[in-house]
């Protein structure tokens, strides 16, 4: 890997002996790591642990030297806490060490020994003129080259093989999965103990207290009992359930069955009862139970094949190989079970590819790597079986430690409402402050005169003003008890019961069903639903969640002939191709794969025409490449380490041209049922730089170089006459790549044997160089691959999830910004950007971003921000017409637009039109990124990428994936949501306020980690847009109302004081007090909140502008609460005052007096819930069956239940409403009241909805005169259009083929000799440079395709 610049260098002190020798023990050169990612993740995690050694200048004396230079490829940032994983331990720890120490146990450290391990670990920080570049300049190179890490004894993992004694020592984890919180012992006091952590219910229970005092309450204590119970319990019930569901998790994986050697014989046990050390067998298609280090494999030369689909969404197999010295041991029990290396390991860590230690056995060392790990998580593949010492289990697996501790997530209107709870606590406090002065007043002027009346409590001392003071300082604590409904504990309930409720309509919506895996979707959290309607940001993985993760050979140019478009032969244009177009027949081919569809019928006429130009095409795509050929239950299969390569393979395959089997030294292929034989020189292997890769066949006696690649890299080593069909097939390219297909150019040219021996002499000096050697091969490739005719070009469409297009067409619409945040290389990331519309040929300009230092990537992003300011673009990158109009004002009773808004859809405007020209498009890769997030830049970064209309982010880390997301949620105080479908995307769907899990073929981890889970990324369209945008819709509206008539019923005590000797009378009877929230205004807003809607879900996805209100709150904020607080105060005042008047010294007909304190209490009361039914049907948008029963039922249910109370019971207010509404006085009262409190709000409603235009309804009105493709067409933009730029199309495998397995025979069976004695391989030469001449080309290829 090429070495950046602006490394990192740490010095480091060598502690050196009496005769100038170093005592530190030599340590192996673990060299440079070819992962990007990991070298990022694991230099900035290290960077914050050596940050916290107290930095000193570094003194030379003739016993300590400055050391080393610790190159850290692709990530010079080691200056930013963002590096550190708060949630994985360990990974502070620096992870280049191995073990220096004997087997065995530890022994006492000498006083000299600590005081050279205390010097040994001390790390010099200086800084230099570079923004990184630290360390002092002194120092040898020869030192430098001599260390490159360490092991410190106080930070190493140490492991002996079938030794659980020894292990036991240091207490390592268990391989018990624990997710659950509670035990049946432990359940109910920590769940007590959690839910008085709330600041309501504490509150509640500290009036609970003072109710039960009777020299404060007026109340009985029933009245906050009853509703606190109510509420502990439904949240009990549900934290119960939710447990529950955990215990059941991790008992299925806990109970899993797993085989471990016990004193030499194999025994089959529980997942949980695997310990570290233990040795255990793994056998094919099986998970893997902890992370084990391989020892021994089915496979030649220790190999077996693993699919992390679970880990990292990956299906493409990858390759491990264990060590030649253990892999002897085979399946032979007894020799396993003697087994008794000692490991000596980092320590458990998040880095799912990165591992390194040492194996200390028979007296040798070994050293890891990642090669011979085999994670947890992981499925065995093509293996019939192997054997592992488990190093990781349970919570310090890597599988595990990405899984990091579940945050505790709240929604905006959660942390709103904890605000405006507190807000009201202080109001609460005011009026009975106000109530305690006027008490004391009014006892001092008045009260005491009345003593016989209104005896005063033997505890009030009989002296007036003392008496007076300390009644009002009673009447304070009676007043917040008889005000506390004002802090309305039903609230919680309610909230708690709308979101389970909309959590059911959400798994329960058929339109987010997914028939093929018949997966529905999941709400997995219920505290949730309304932050779906908020949306800003959305973090989206690639593979596996954009993408199906299947490559299909789709179309290709041979020879300047374009293949693959179907024609129609009467119009002479092309068809649209559907799933009921029917595809070419291959069956007439033996080995022909059933699942494989291609539609152009003139291609395959051209194969069975025996067109030399496409035999040609095909023999490329047949020999040019690694792919491993096995066979399973009797059927060919391939084995690739890139679905780009298998998909080309296999579309040879069906074409004819069958690669069959493979040597060290050939490559057998079967064309049109004939077998031809290949011995294979040399294979010029695939990397990211070269970005071609090359083989050198010879067959009969001709030389030939195949070679396939970047278009832009191969068109530089093309002959000088080929112009013509560059030209041609350049077009093509164009095509395919308008189109977001994948391409690969395909070139051969013949060899001499001459120019090939002196080239291949040449080479194997090259390959044998112990300097440069990397560089020196690169040139002596380019000696050879240039000069080539160009064949074809190969198009592959990396297959997108049905509806990926128009989803996010729609989520832009709605005022959401995507980010792709992948871990694929920059070429795949930005041709999926076209696929999906993310980055169009209509915008200004695509910036990339791939500094590898600070300061040139601090340049990129200065010229990008220059670059936008100078394009005049509004801030965020706003699209021109109706979206980049100024910000949205939306009414709280319905949603009304600009005239500007309005205007686009009379002049009836696609989403092409309107929304998708301009603006720009921002790709930055993972090793700058890391700068790119300094605290210093991210500013500077946040600007530009803001200004963008889509970000993409390439080979990032899942840690680098999480920061983003943080930064946003930090820097934009914007609602985030994260949607993934790896193990690798844990961190980030944990770090959003949402996390959306795509359950499929690539695993559960993100599903398991996240808040909802859907079964197809275009399901989060209706998930954001319909059932999060109803759910914020209910909540606001309900919240607004639920307030209202909380005020409206507490604040009549407020006004009755003043008629009462502010004494702490109750107007309402205590029962009613008591169950007003619970039975007589509860179901009707719980069906306001569940089932209102002010427009159906197809119109929510045909406008989705629709969404926007939510973005700022706008529904329900700061001003709609005072709104609806000061609805609520006028409307207490109102139904106070109007029947007070009525009935003070109010006599019937009869004579009968009517002016009493428990008539007009029941009066009041049936008023107002009269007037609360009549104000929430007013509120009620969507009439359905249940708000019917509800609110009119609730009205029937008031009388009801009053009757049955007074008259069953034996309430106190017996017979008081009866009298009352015998009279006409009570009717004409309540009527009276009911007009007075809705005619301003009718009024209020007529003028701004009816005289101003309900702007959505008129919407609606006008969208029904268009026809149903004029409405399909403004919903959905075209899923694939032609692009004007010219630009690659080419995306191919980010990692290196087989090419050094298949040359060095270790992928390969041995052959037995001819005479029967031991086993051997043909002779070839083992670095890159293919074999030797030596003829062997009989020999048979297995797997281990079981």
């Amino acid at each position: 890997m090429k070495k950046v610049e602006d490394s990192l260098e740490l010095e480091v002190f060598e502690i050196k002996d009496s005769n100038g020798g170093i005592e530190m023990p030599e340590v192996p050169d673990l060299g440079e790591d070819d992962d990007d990612d990991d070298e990022m993740g694991g230099a900035c995690a290290r960077g914050r642990k050596r940050r916290k050694k107290k930095r000193r200048k570094c003194k030379r004396s003739p016993s300590v030297t400055a050391a080393v230079t610790l190159a850290e490829p692709e990530c010079d940032d080691v200056d930013g806490d963002h590096m550190q994983d708060p949630e994985g331990p360990g990974d502070g720890r620096g992870s280049r060490r191995t073990s220096e120490s004997t087997p065995g146990s530890r022994r006492p450290t000498s006083l000299r020994e600590s005081l050279f391990s205390v010097l040994g670990k001390l790390v010099v920080w200086r800084r230099g003129t570079a923004r990184y570049r630290n360390g002092c300049n002194g120092g040898s190179a020869q030192n430098m080259d001599y260390l490159r890490g360490f092991v410190s004894t106080d930070t190493d993992r140490r492991i002996r093989a079938n030794d659980r004694t020894y292990n036991s020592q240091f207490n390592y984890a268990n391989n018990y999965i624990k997710t659950s919180k509670y035990s049946v012992v432990t359940f109910l006091p920590l769940n007590l103990f959690e839910q008085f952590q709330r600041l309501a219910n504490f509150y509640f229970l500290c009036l609970l207290v003072l109710q039960v005092i009777p020299a404060i309450s007026s109340l009985t204590p029933i009245t906050t009992a009853v509703p606190l119970i109510g509420v502990l319990a439904l949240t009990a019930v549900k934290d119960a359930y939710d447990d529950f569901q955990r215990h059941m998790s991790d008992s299925q994986v806990n109970n899993r069955r797993s085989k471990a050697l016990r004193d030499g014989k194999l025994v089959e046990e529980k997942w949980s009862e695997v310990q570290v050390g233990d040795v255990i067998r793994m056998e094919n298609d099986q998970f893997v139970a902890a992370d084990v280090l391989l020892i021994s494999t089915s496979e030649p030369n220790g190999l077996c094949f693993i699919e992390t689909a679970e880990l990292d969404g990956e299906t493409n197999l990858k390759c491990r190989q264990c060590l030649v010295e253990t892999a002897e041991m085979s399946q032979d029990d007894s020799l396993l079970g003697a087994f008794n290396g000692e490991i000596v390991c980092e320590m458990p860590n998040n880095l799912l590819n990165k591992f390194e230690g040492t194996l200390d056995w028979k007296g040798k060392r070994f050293s890891l790597d990642n090669d011979k790990v085999v994670l947890r998580g992981c499925i065995l593949r093509n293996t019939q079986w192997c054997y592992g010492v488990v190093i990781f289990a349970g919570k310090d697996t890597k599988l595990m430690q990405n899984s990091g501790k579940t945050k505790f997530k709240r929604t905006s209107i959660d942390r709103l409402l904890n605000f405006i709870i507190i807000g009201i606590v202080f109001f609460l406090l005011s009026m009975c402050l106000f109530c305690m002065i006027a008490c004391g007043i009014w006892e001092t002027i008045t009260g005491v005169n009345f003593q016989e009346y209104l005896p005063w409590d033997s505890l009030v001392p009989t002296e007036p003003l003392s008496g007076a003071t300390i009644i009002a300082l009673l009447v304070f604590f009676s007043y917040a008890i008889v005000l506390n409904t004002v802090v309305p504990i039903s609230l919680y309930v309610s909230v708690e019961v709308i979101r389970f409720a909309q959590s059911f309509l959400i798994n329960w919506d058929e339109k987010m069903h997914y028939e093929k895996t018949n997966t529905s979707a999941k709400a997995r959290t219920t505290t949730l639903n309304e932050e779906l309607g908020q949306i800003e940001y959305i973090f989206s993985d690639k593979t596996g969640t954009l993408t199906q993760n299947i490559m299909t050979f789709n179309k290709c140019s041979i020879a300047g002939k374009c293949y693959g478009d179907l024609i129609d032969e009467a119009t002479n244009e092309v068809l649209e191709i559907t799933e009921n177009t029917p595809p070419l027949d291959f069956s007439w081919n033996e080995n022909f794969e059933p699942e494989f569809r291609f539609y152009d019928s003139s291609l395959l006429a051209a194969v069975q025409g025996n067109n030399h130009d496409v035999h040609s095409f095909f023999r490329v795509l047949a020999l040019c490449h690694t792919v491993m050929p096995g066979e399973k239950n009797g059927k060919l299969e391939y084995q690739a380490q890139s679905p780009d390569e298998a998909a080309l393979v296999s579309a040879a395959r069906n074409f004819g041209f069958v690669f069959k089997e493979r040597s060290p030294n050939s490559i057998t292929i079967q064309v049109m049922g004939k077998r031809e034989v290949y011995e294979l020189l040399c294979i010029l292997d695939f990397n990211n730089v070269r970005k071609r890769m090359s083989v050198i066949l010879r067959r009969n006696g001709r030389l030939r170089l195949y070679c396939k690649g970047a278009d832009n890299v191969v068109y530089e080593r093309l002959r000088a006459d080929s112009c013509e069909i560059k030209v041609k097939t350049q077009e093509h390219l164009n095509k395919f790549a308008g189109e977001g297909l994948r391409t690969l150019c395909l070139a051969v040219r013949d060899l001499d044997d001459v120019f090939f021996n002196d080239w291949k002499h040449r080479h194997q000096e090259a390959a044998l160089s112990l300097d440069s050697r990397d560089d020196k091969l690169d040139a002596i490739y380019e000696e050879i691959e240039r000069d080539m005719t160009l064949i074809g070009v190969t198009a592959i469409e990396d297959k997108l999830q049905d509806g990926v297009p128009q989803t996010i067409a729609n989520l832009a619409l709605a005022g959401i910004k995507i980010w792709v945040l992948t871990g694929d290389k920059q070429e795949t990331a930005i041709n999926i950007g076209y696929s999906c519309q993310l980055i169009t040929d209509e915008m200004a300009d695509i910036f990339i971003v791939d500094g590898h230092t600070y300061d040139d990537v601090e340049t990129q992003l200065s010229k990008f921000r220059e670059s936008v300011r100078s394009a005049g673009l509004g801030h965020g990158g706003a699209p021109t017409g109706a979206a980049a109009s100024a910000p949205t004002s939306v009414s709280i009773v319905t949603f009304r637009w600009d005239q500007h808004s309005e205007s686009e859809y009379q002049r009836g405007l696609t989403v092409e039109e309107s929304d998708t020209s301009g603006g720009f498009s921002i790709v930055i890769n993972g090793h700058s990124l890391v700068h790119a997030l300094h605290p210093q830049m991210e500013k500077l970064f946040l600007e530009v990428s803001s200004q963008c209309k889509s970000v993409i982010c390439c080979r990032v880390t899942p840690l680098q994936k999480a920061m983003v997301v943080e930064l946003i949620k930090k820097s934009k105080k914007a609602v985030t949501l994260a949607i993934g479908d790896g193990a690798n995307d844990v961190s980030m769907i944990k770090a959003a306020h949402i996390g959306v899990g795509v359950s499929g073929q690539e695993g559960m981890q993100a599903v398991l980690a996240s808040d909802y889970s859907i079964a197809q990324f275009r399901f989060l369209e209706r998930l954001l847009l319909v059932h999060g945008r109803w759910s914020y819709y209910r909540m606001c509206k309900f919240l607004r109302y639920f307030f209202y008539k909380n005020f409206a019923f507490t604040l009549c005590h407020f006004w009755f004081a003043f008629f009462c000797g502010f004494s702490a009378q109750t107007v309402f009877d205590p029962m009613f007090i008591s169950v007003y929230n619970l039975f007589y205004t509860s179901l009707p807003v719980l069906a306001l909140g569940i089932f209102d809607q002010d427009v159906s879900d197809r119109y929510s996805l045909c406008y989705p502008k629709l969404y926007t209100p939510g973005h700022c709150n706008l529904l329900f904020n700061k001003r709609e609460f005072l709104r609806s607080a000061l609805h609520g105060f006028f409307t207490s005042c109102v139904l106070f005052l109007i029947p007070y008047g009525t009935y003070k010294d109010g006599l019937s007909p009869a004579g009968h007096v009517l002016s009493d304190h428990m008539l007009l209490g029941s009066v009041v009361a049936t008023i107002l819930v009269i007037v609360v039914t009549a104000q929430i049907a007013l509120d009620t948008s969507y009439w359905t069956l249940f708000n019917h029963i509800m609110i009119w039922g609730s009205l029937i249910w008031y009388f009801v239940l009053q009757y049955f109370y007074n008259y069953v019971i034996g309430g106190r207010y017996v017979g008081s409403l009866s009298k009352a509404m015998t009279e006409a006085t009570f009717w004409f009262t309540t009527v009276i009241t009911v007009i007075i409190l809705m005619i301003p709000v009718l009024a209020w409603r007529f003028y701004f909805v009816d005289v101003f235009f309900d702007r959505v309804r008129l919407k609606q009105r006008l969208a029904q005169l268009r026809s149903r493709q004029s409405q399909d067409v403004l919903r959905t933009p075209s899923a694939r259009r032609t692009r004007r730029s010219i630009r690659s199309g080419y995306a191919f495998a980010h990692q290196e083929g087989f090419g050094r397995l298949i040359t060095s025979g270790k992928l390969m069976r041995k052959l037995p000799r001819p005479n029967g004695g031991d086993f051997f391989f043909p002779s070839f030469n083992s670095h890159a440079s293919g074999p030797s001449n030596s003829g062997h080309m009989t020999t048979t290829l297995d797997i281990g395709m079981n």
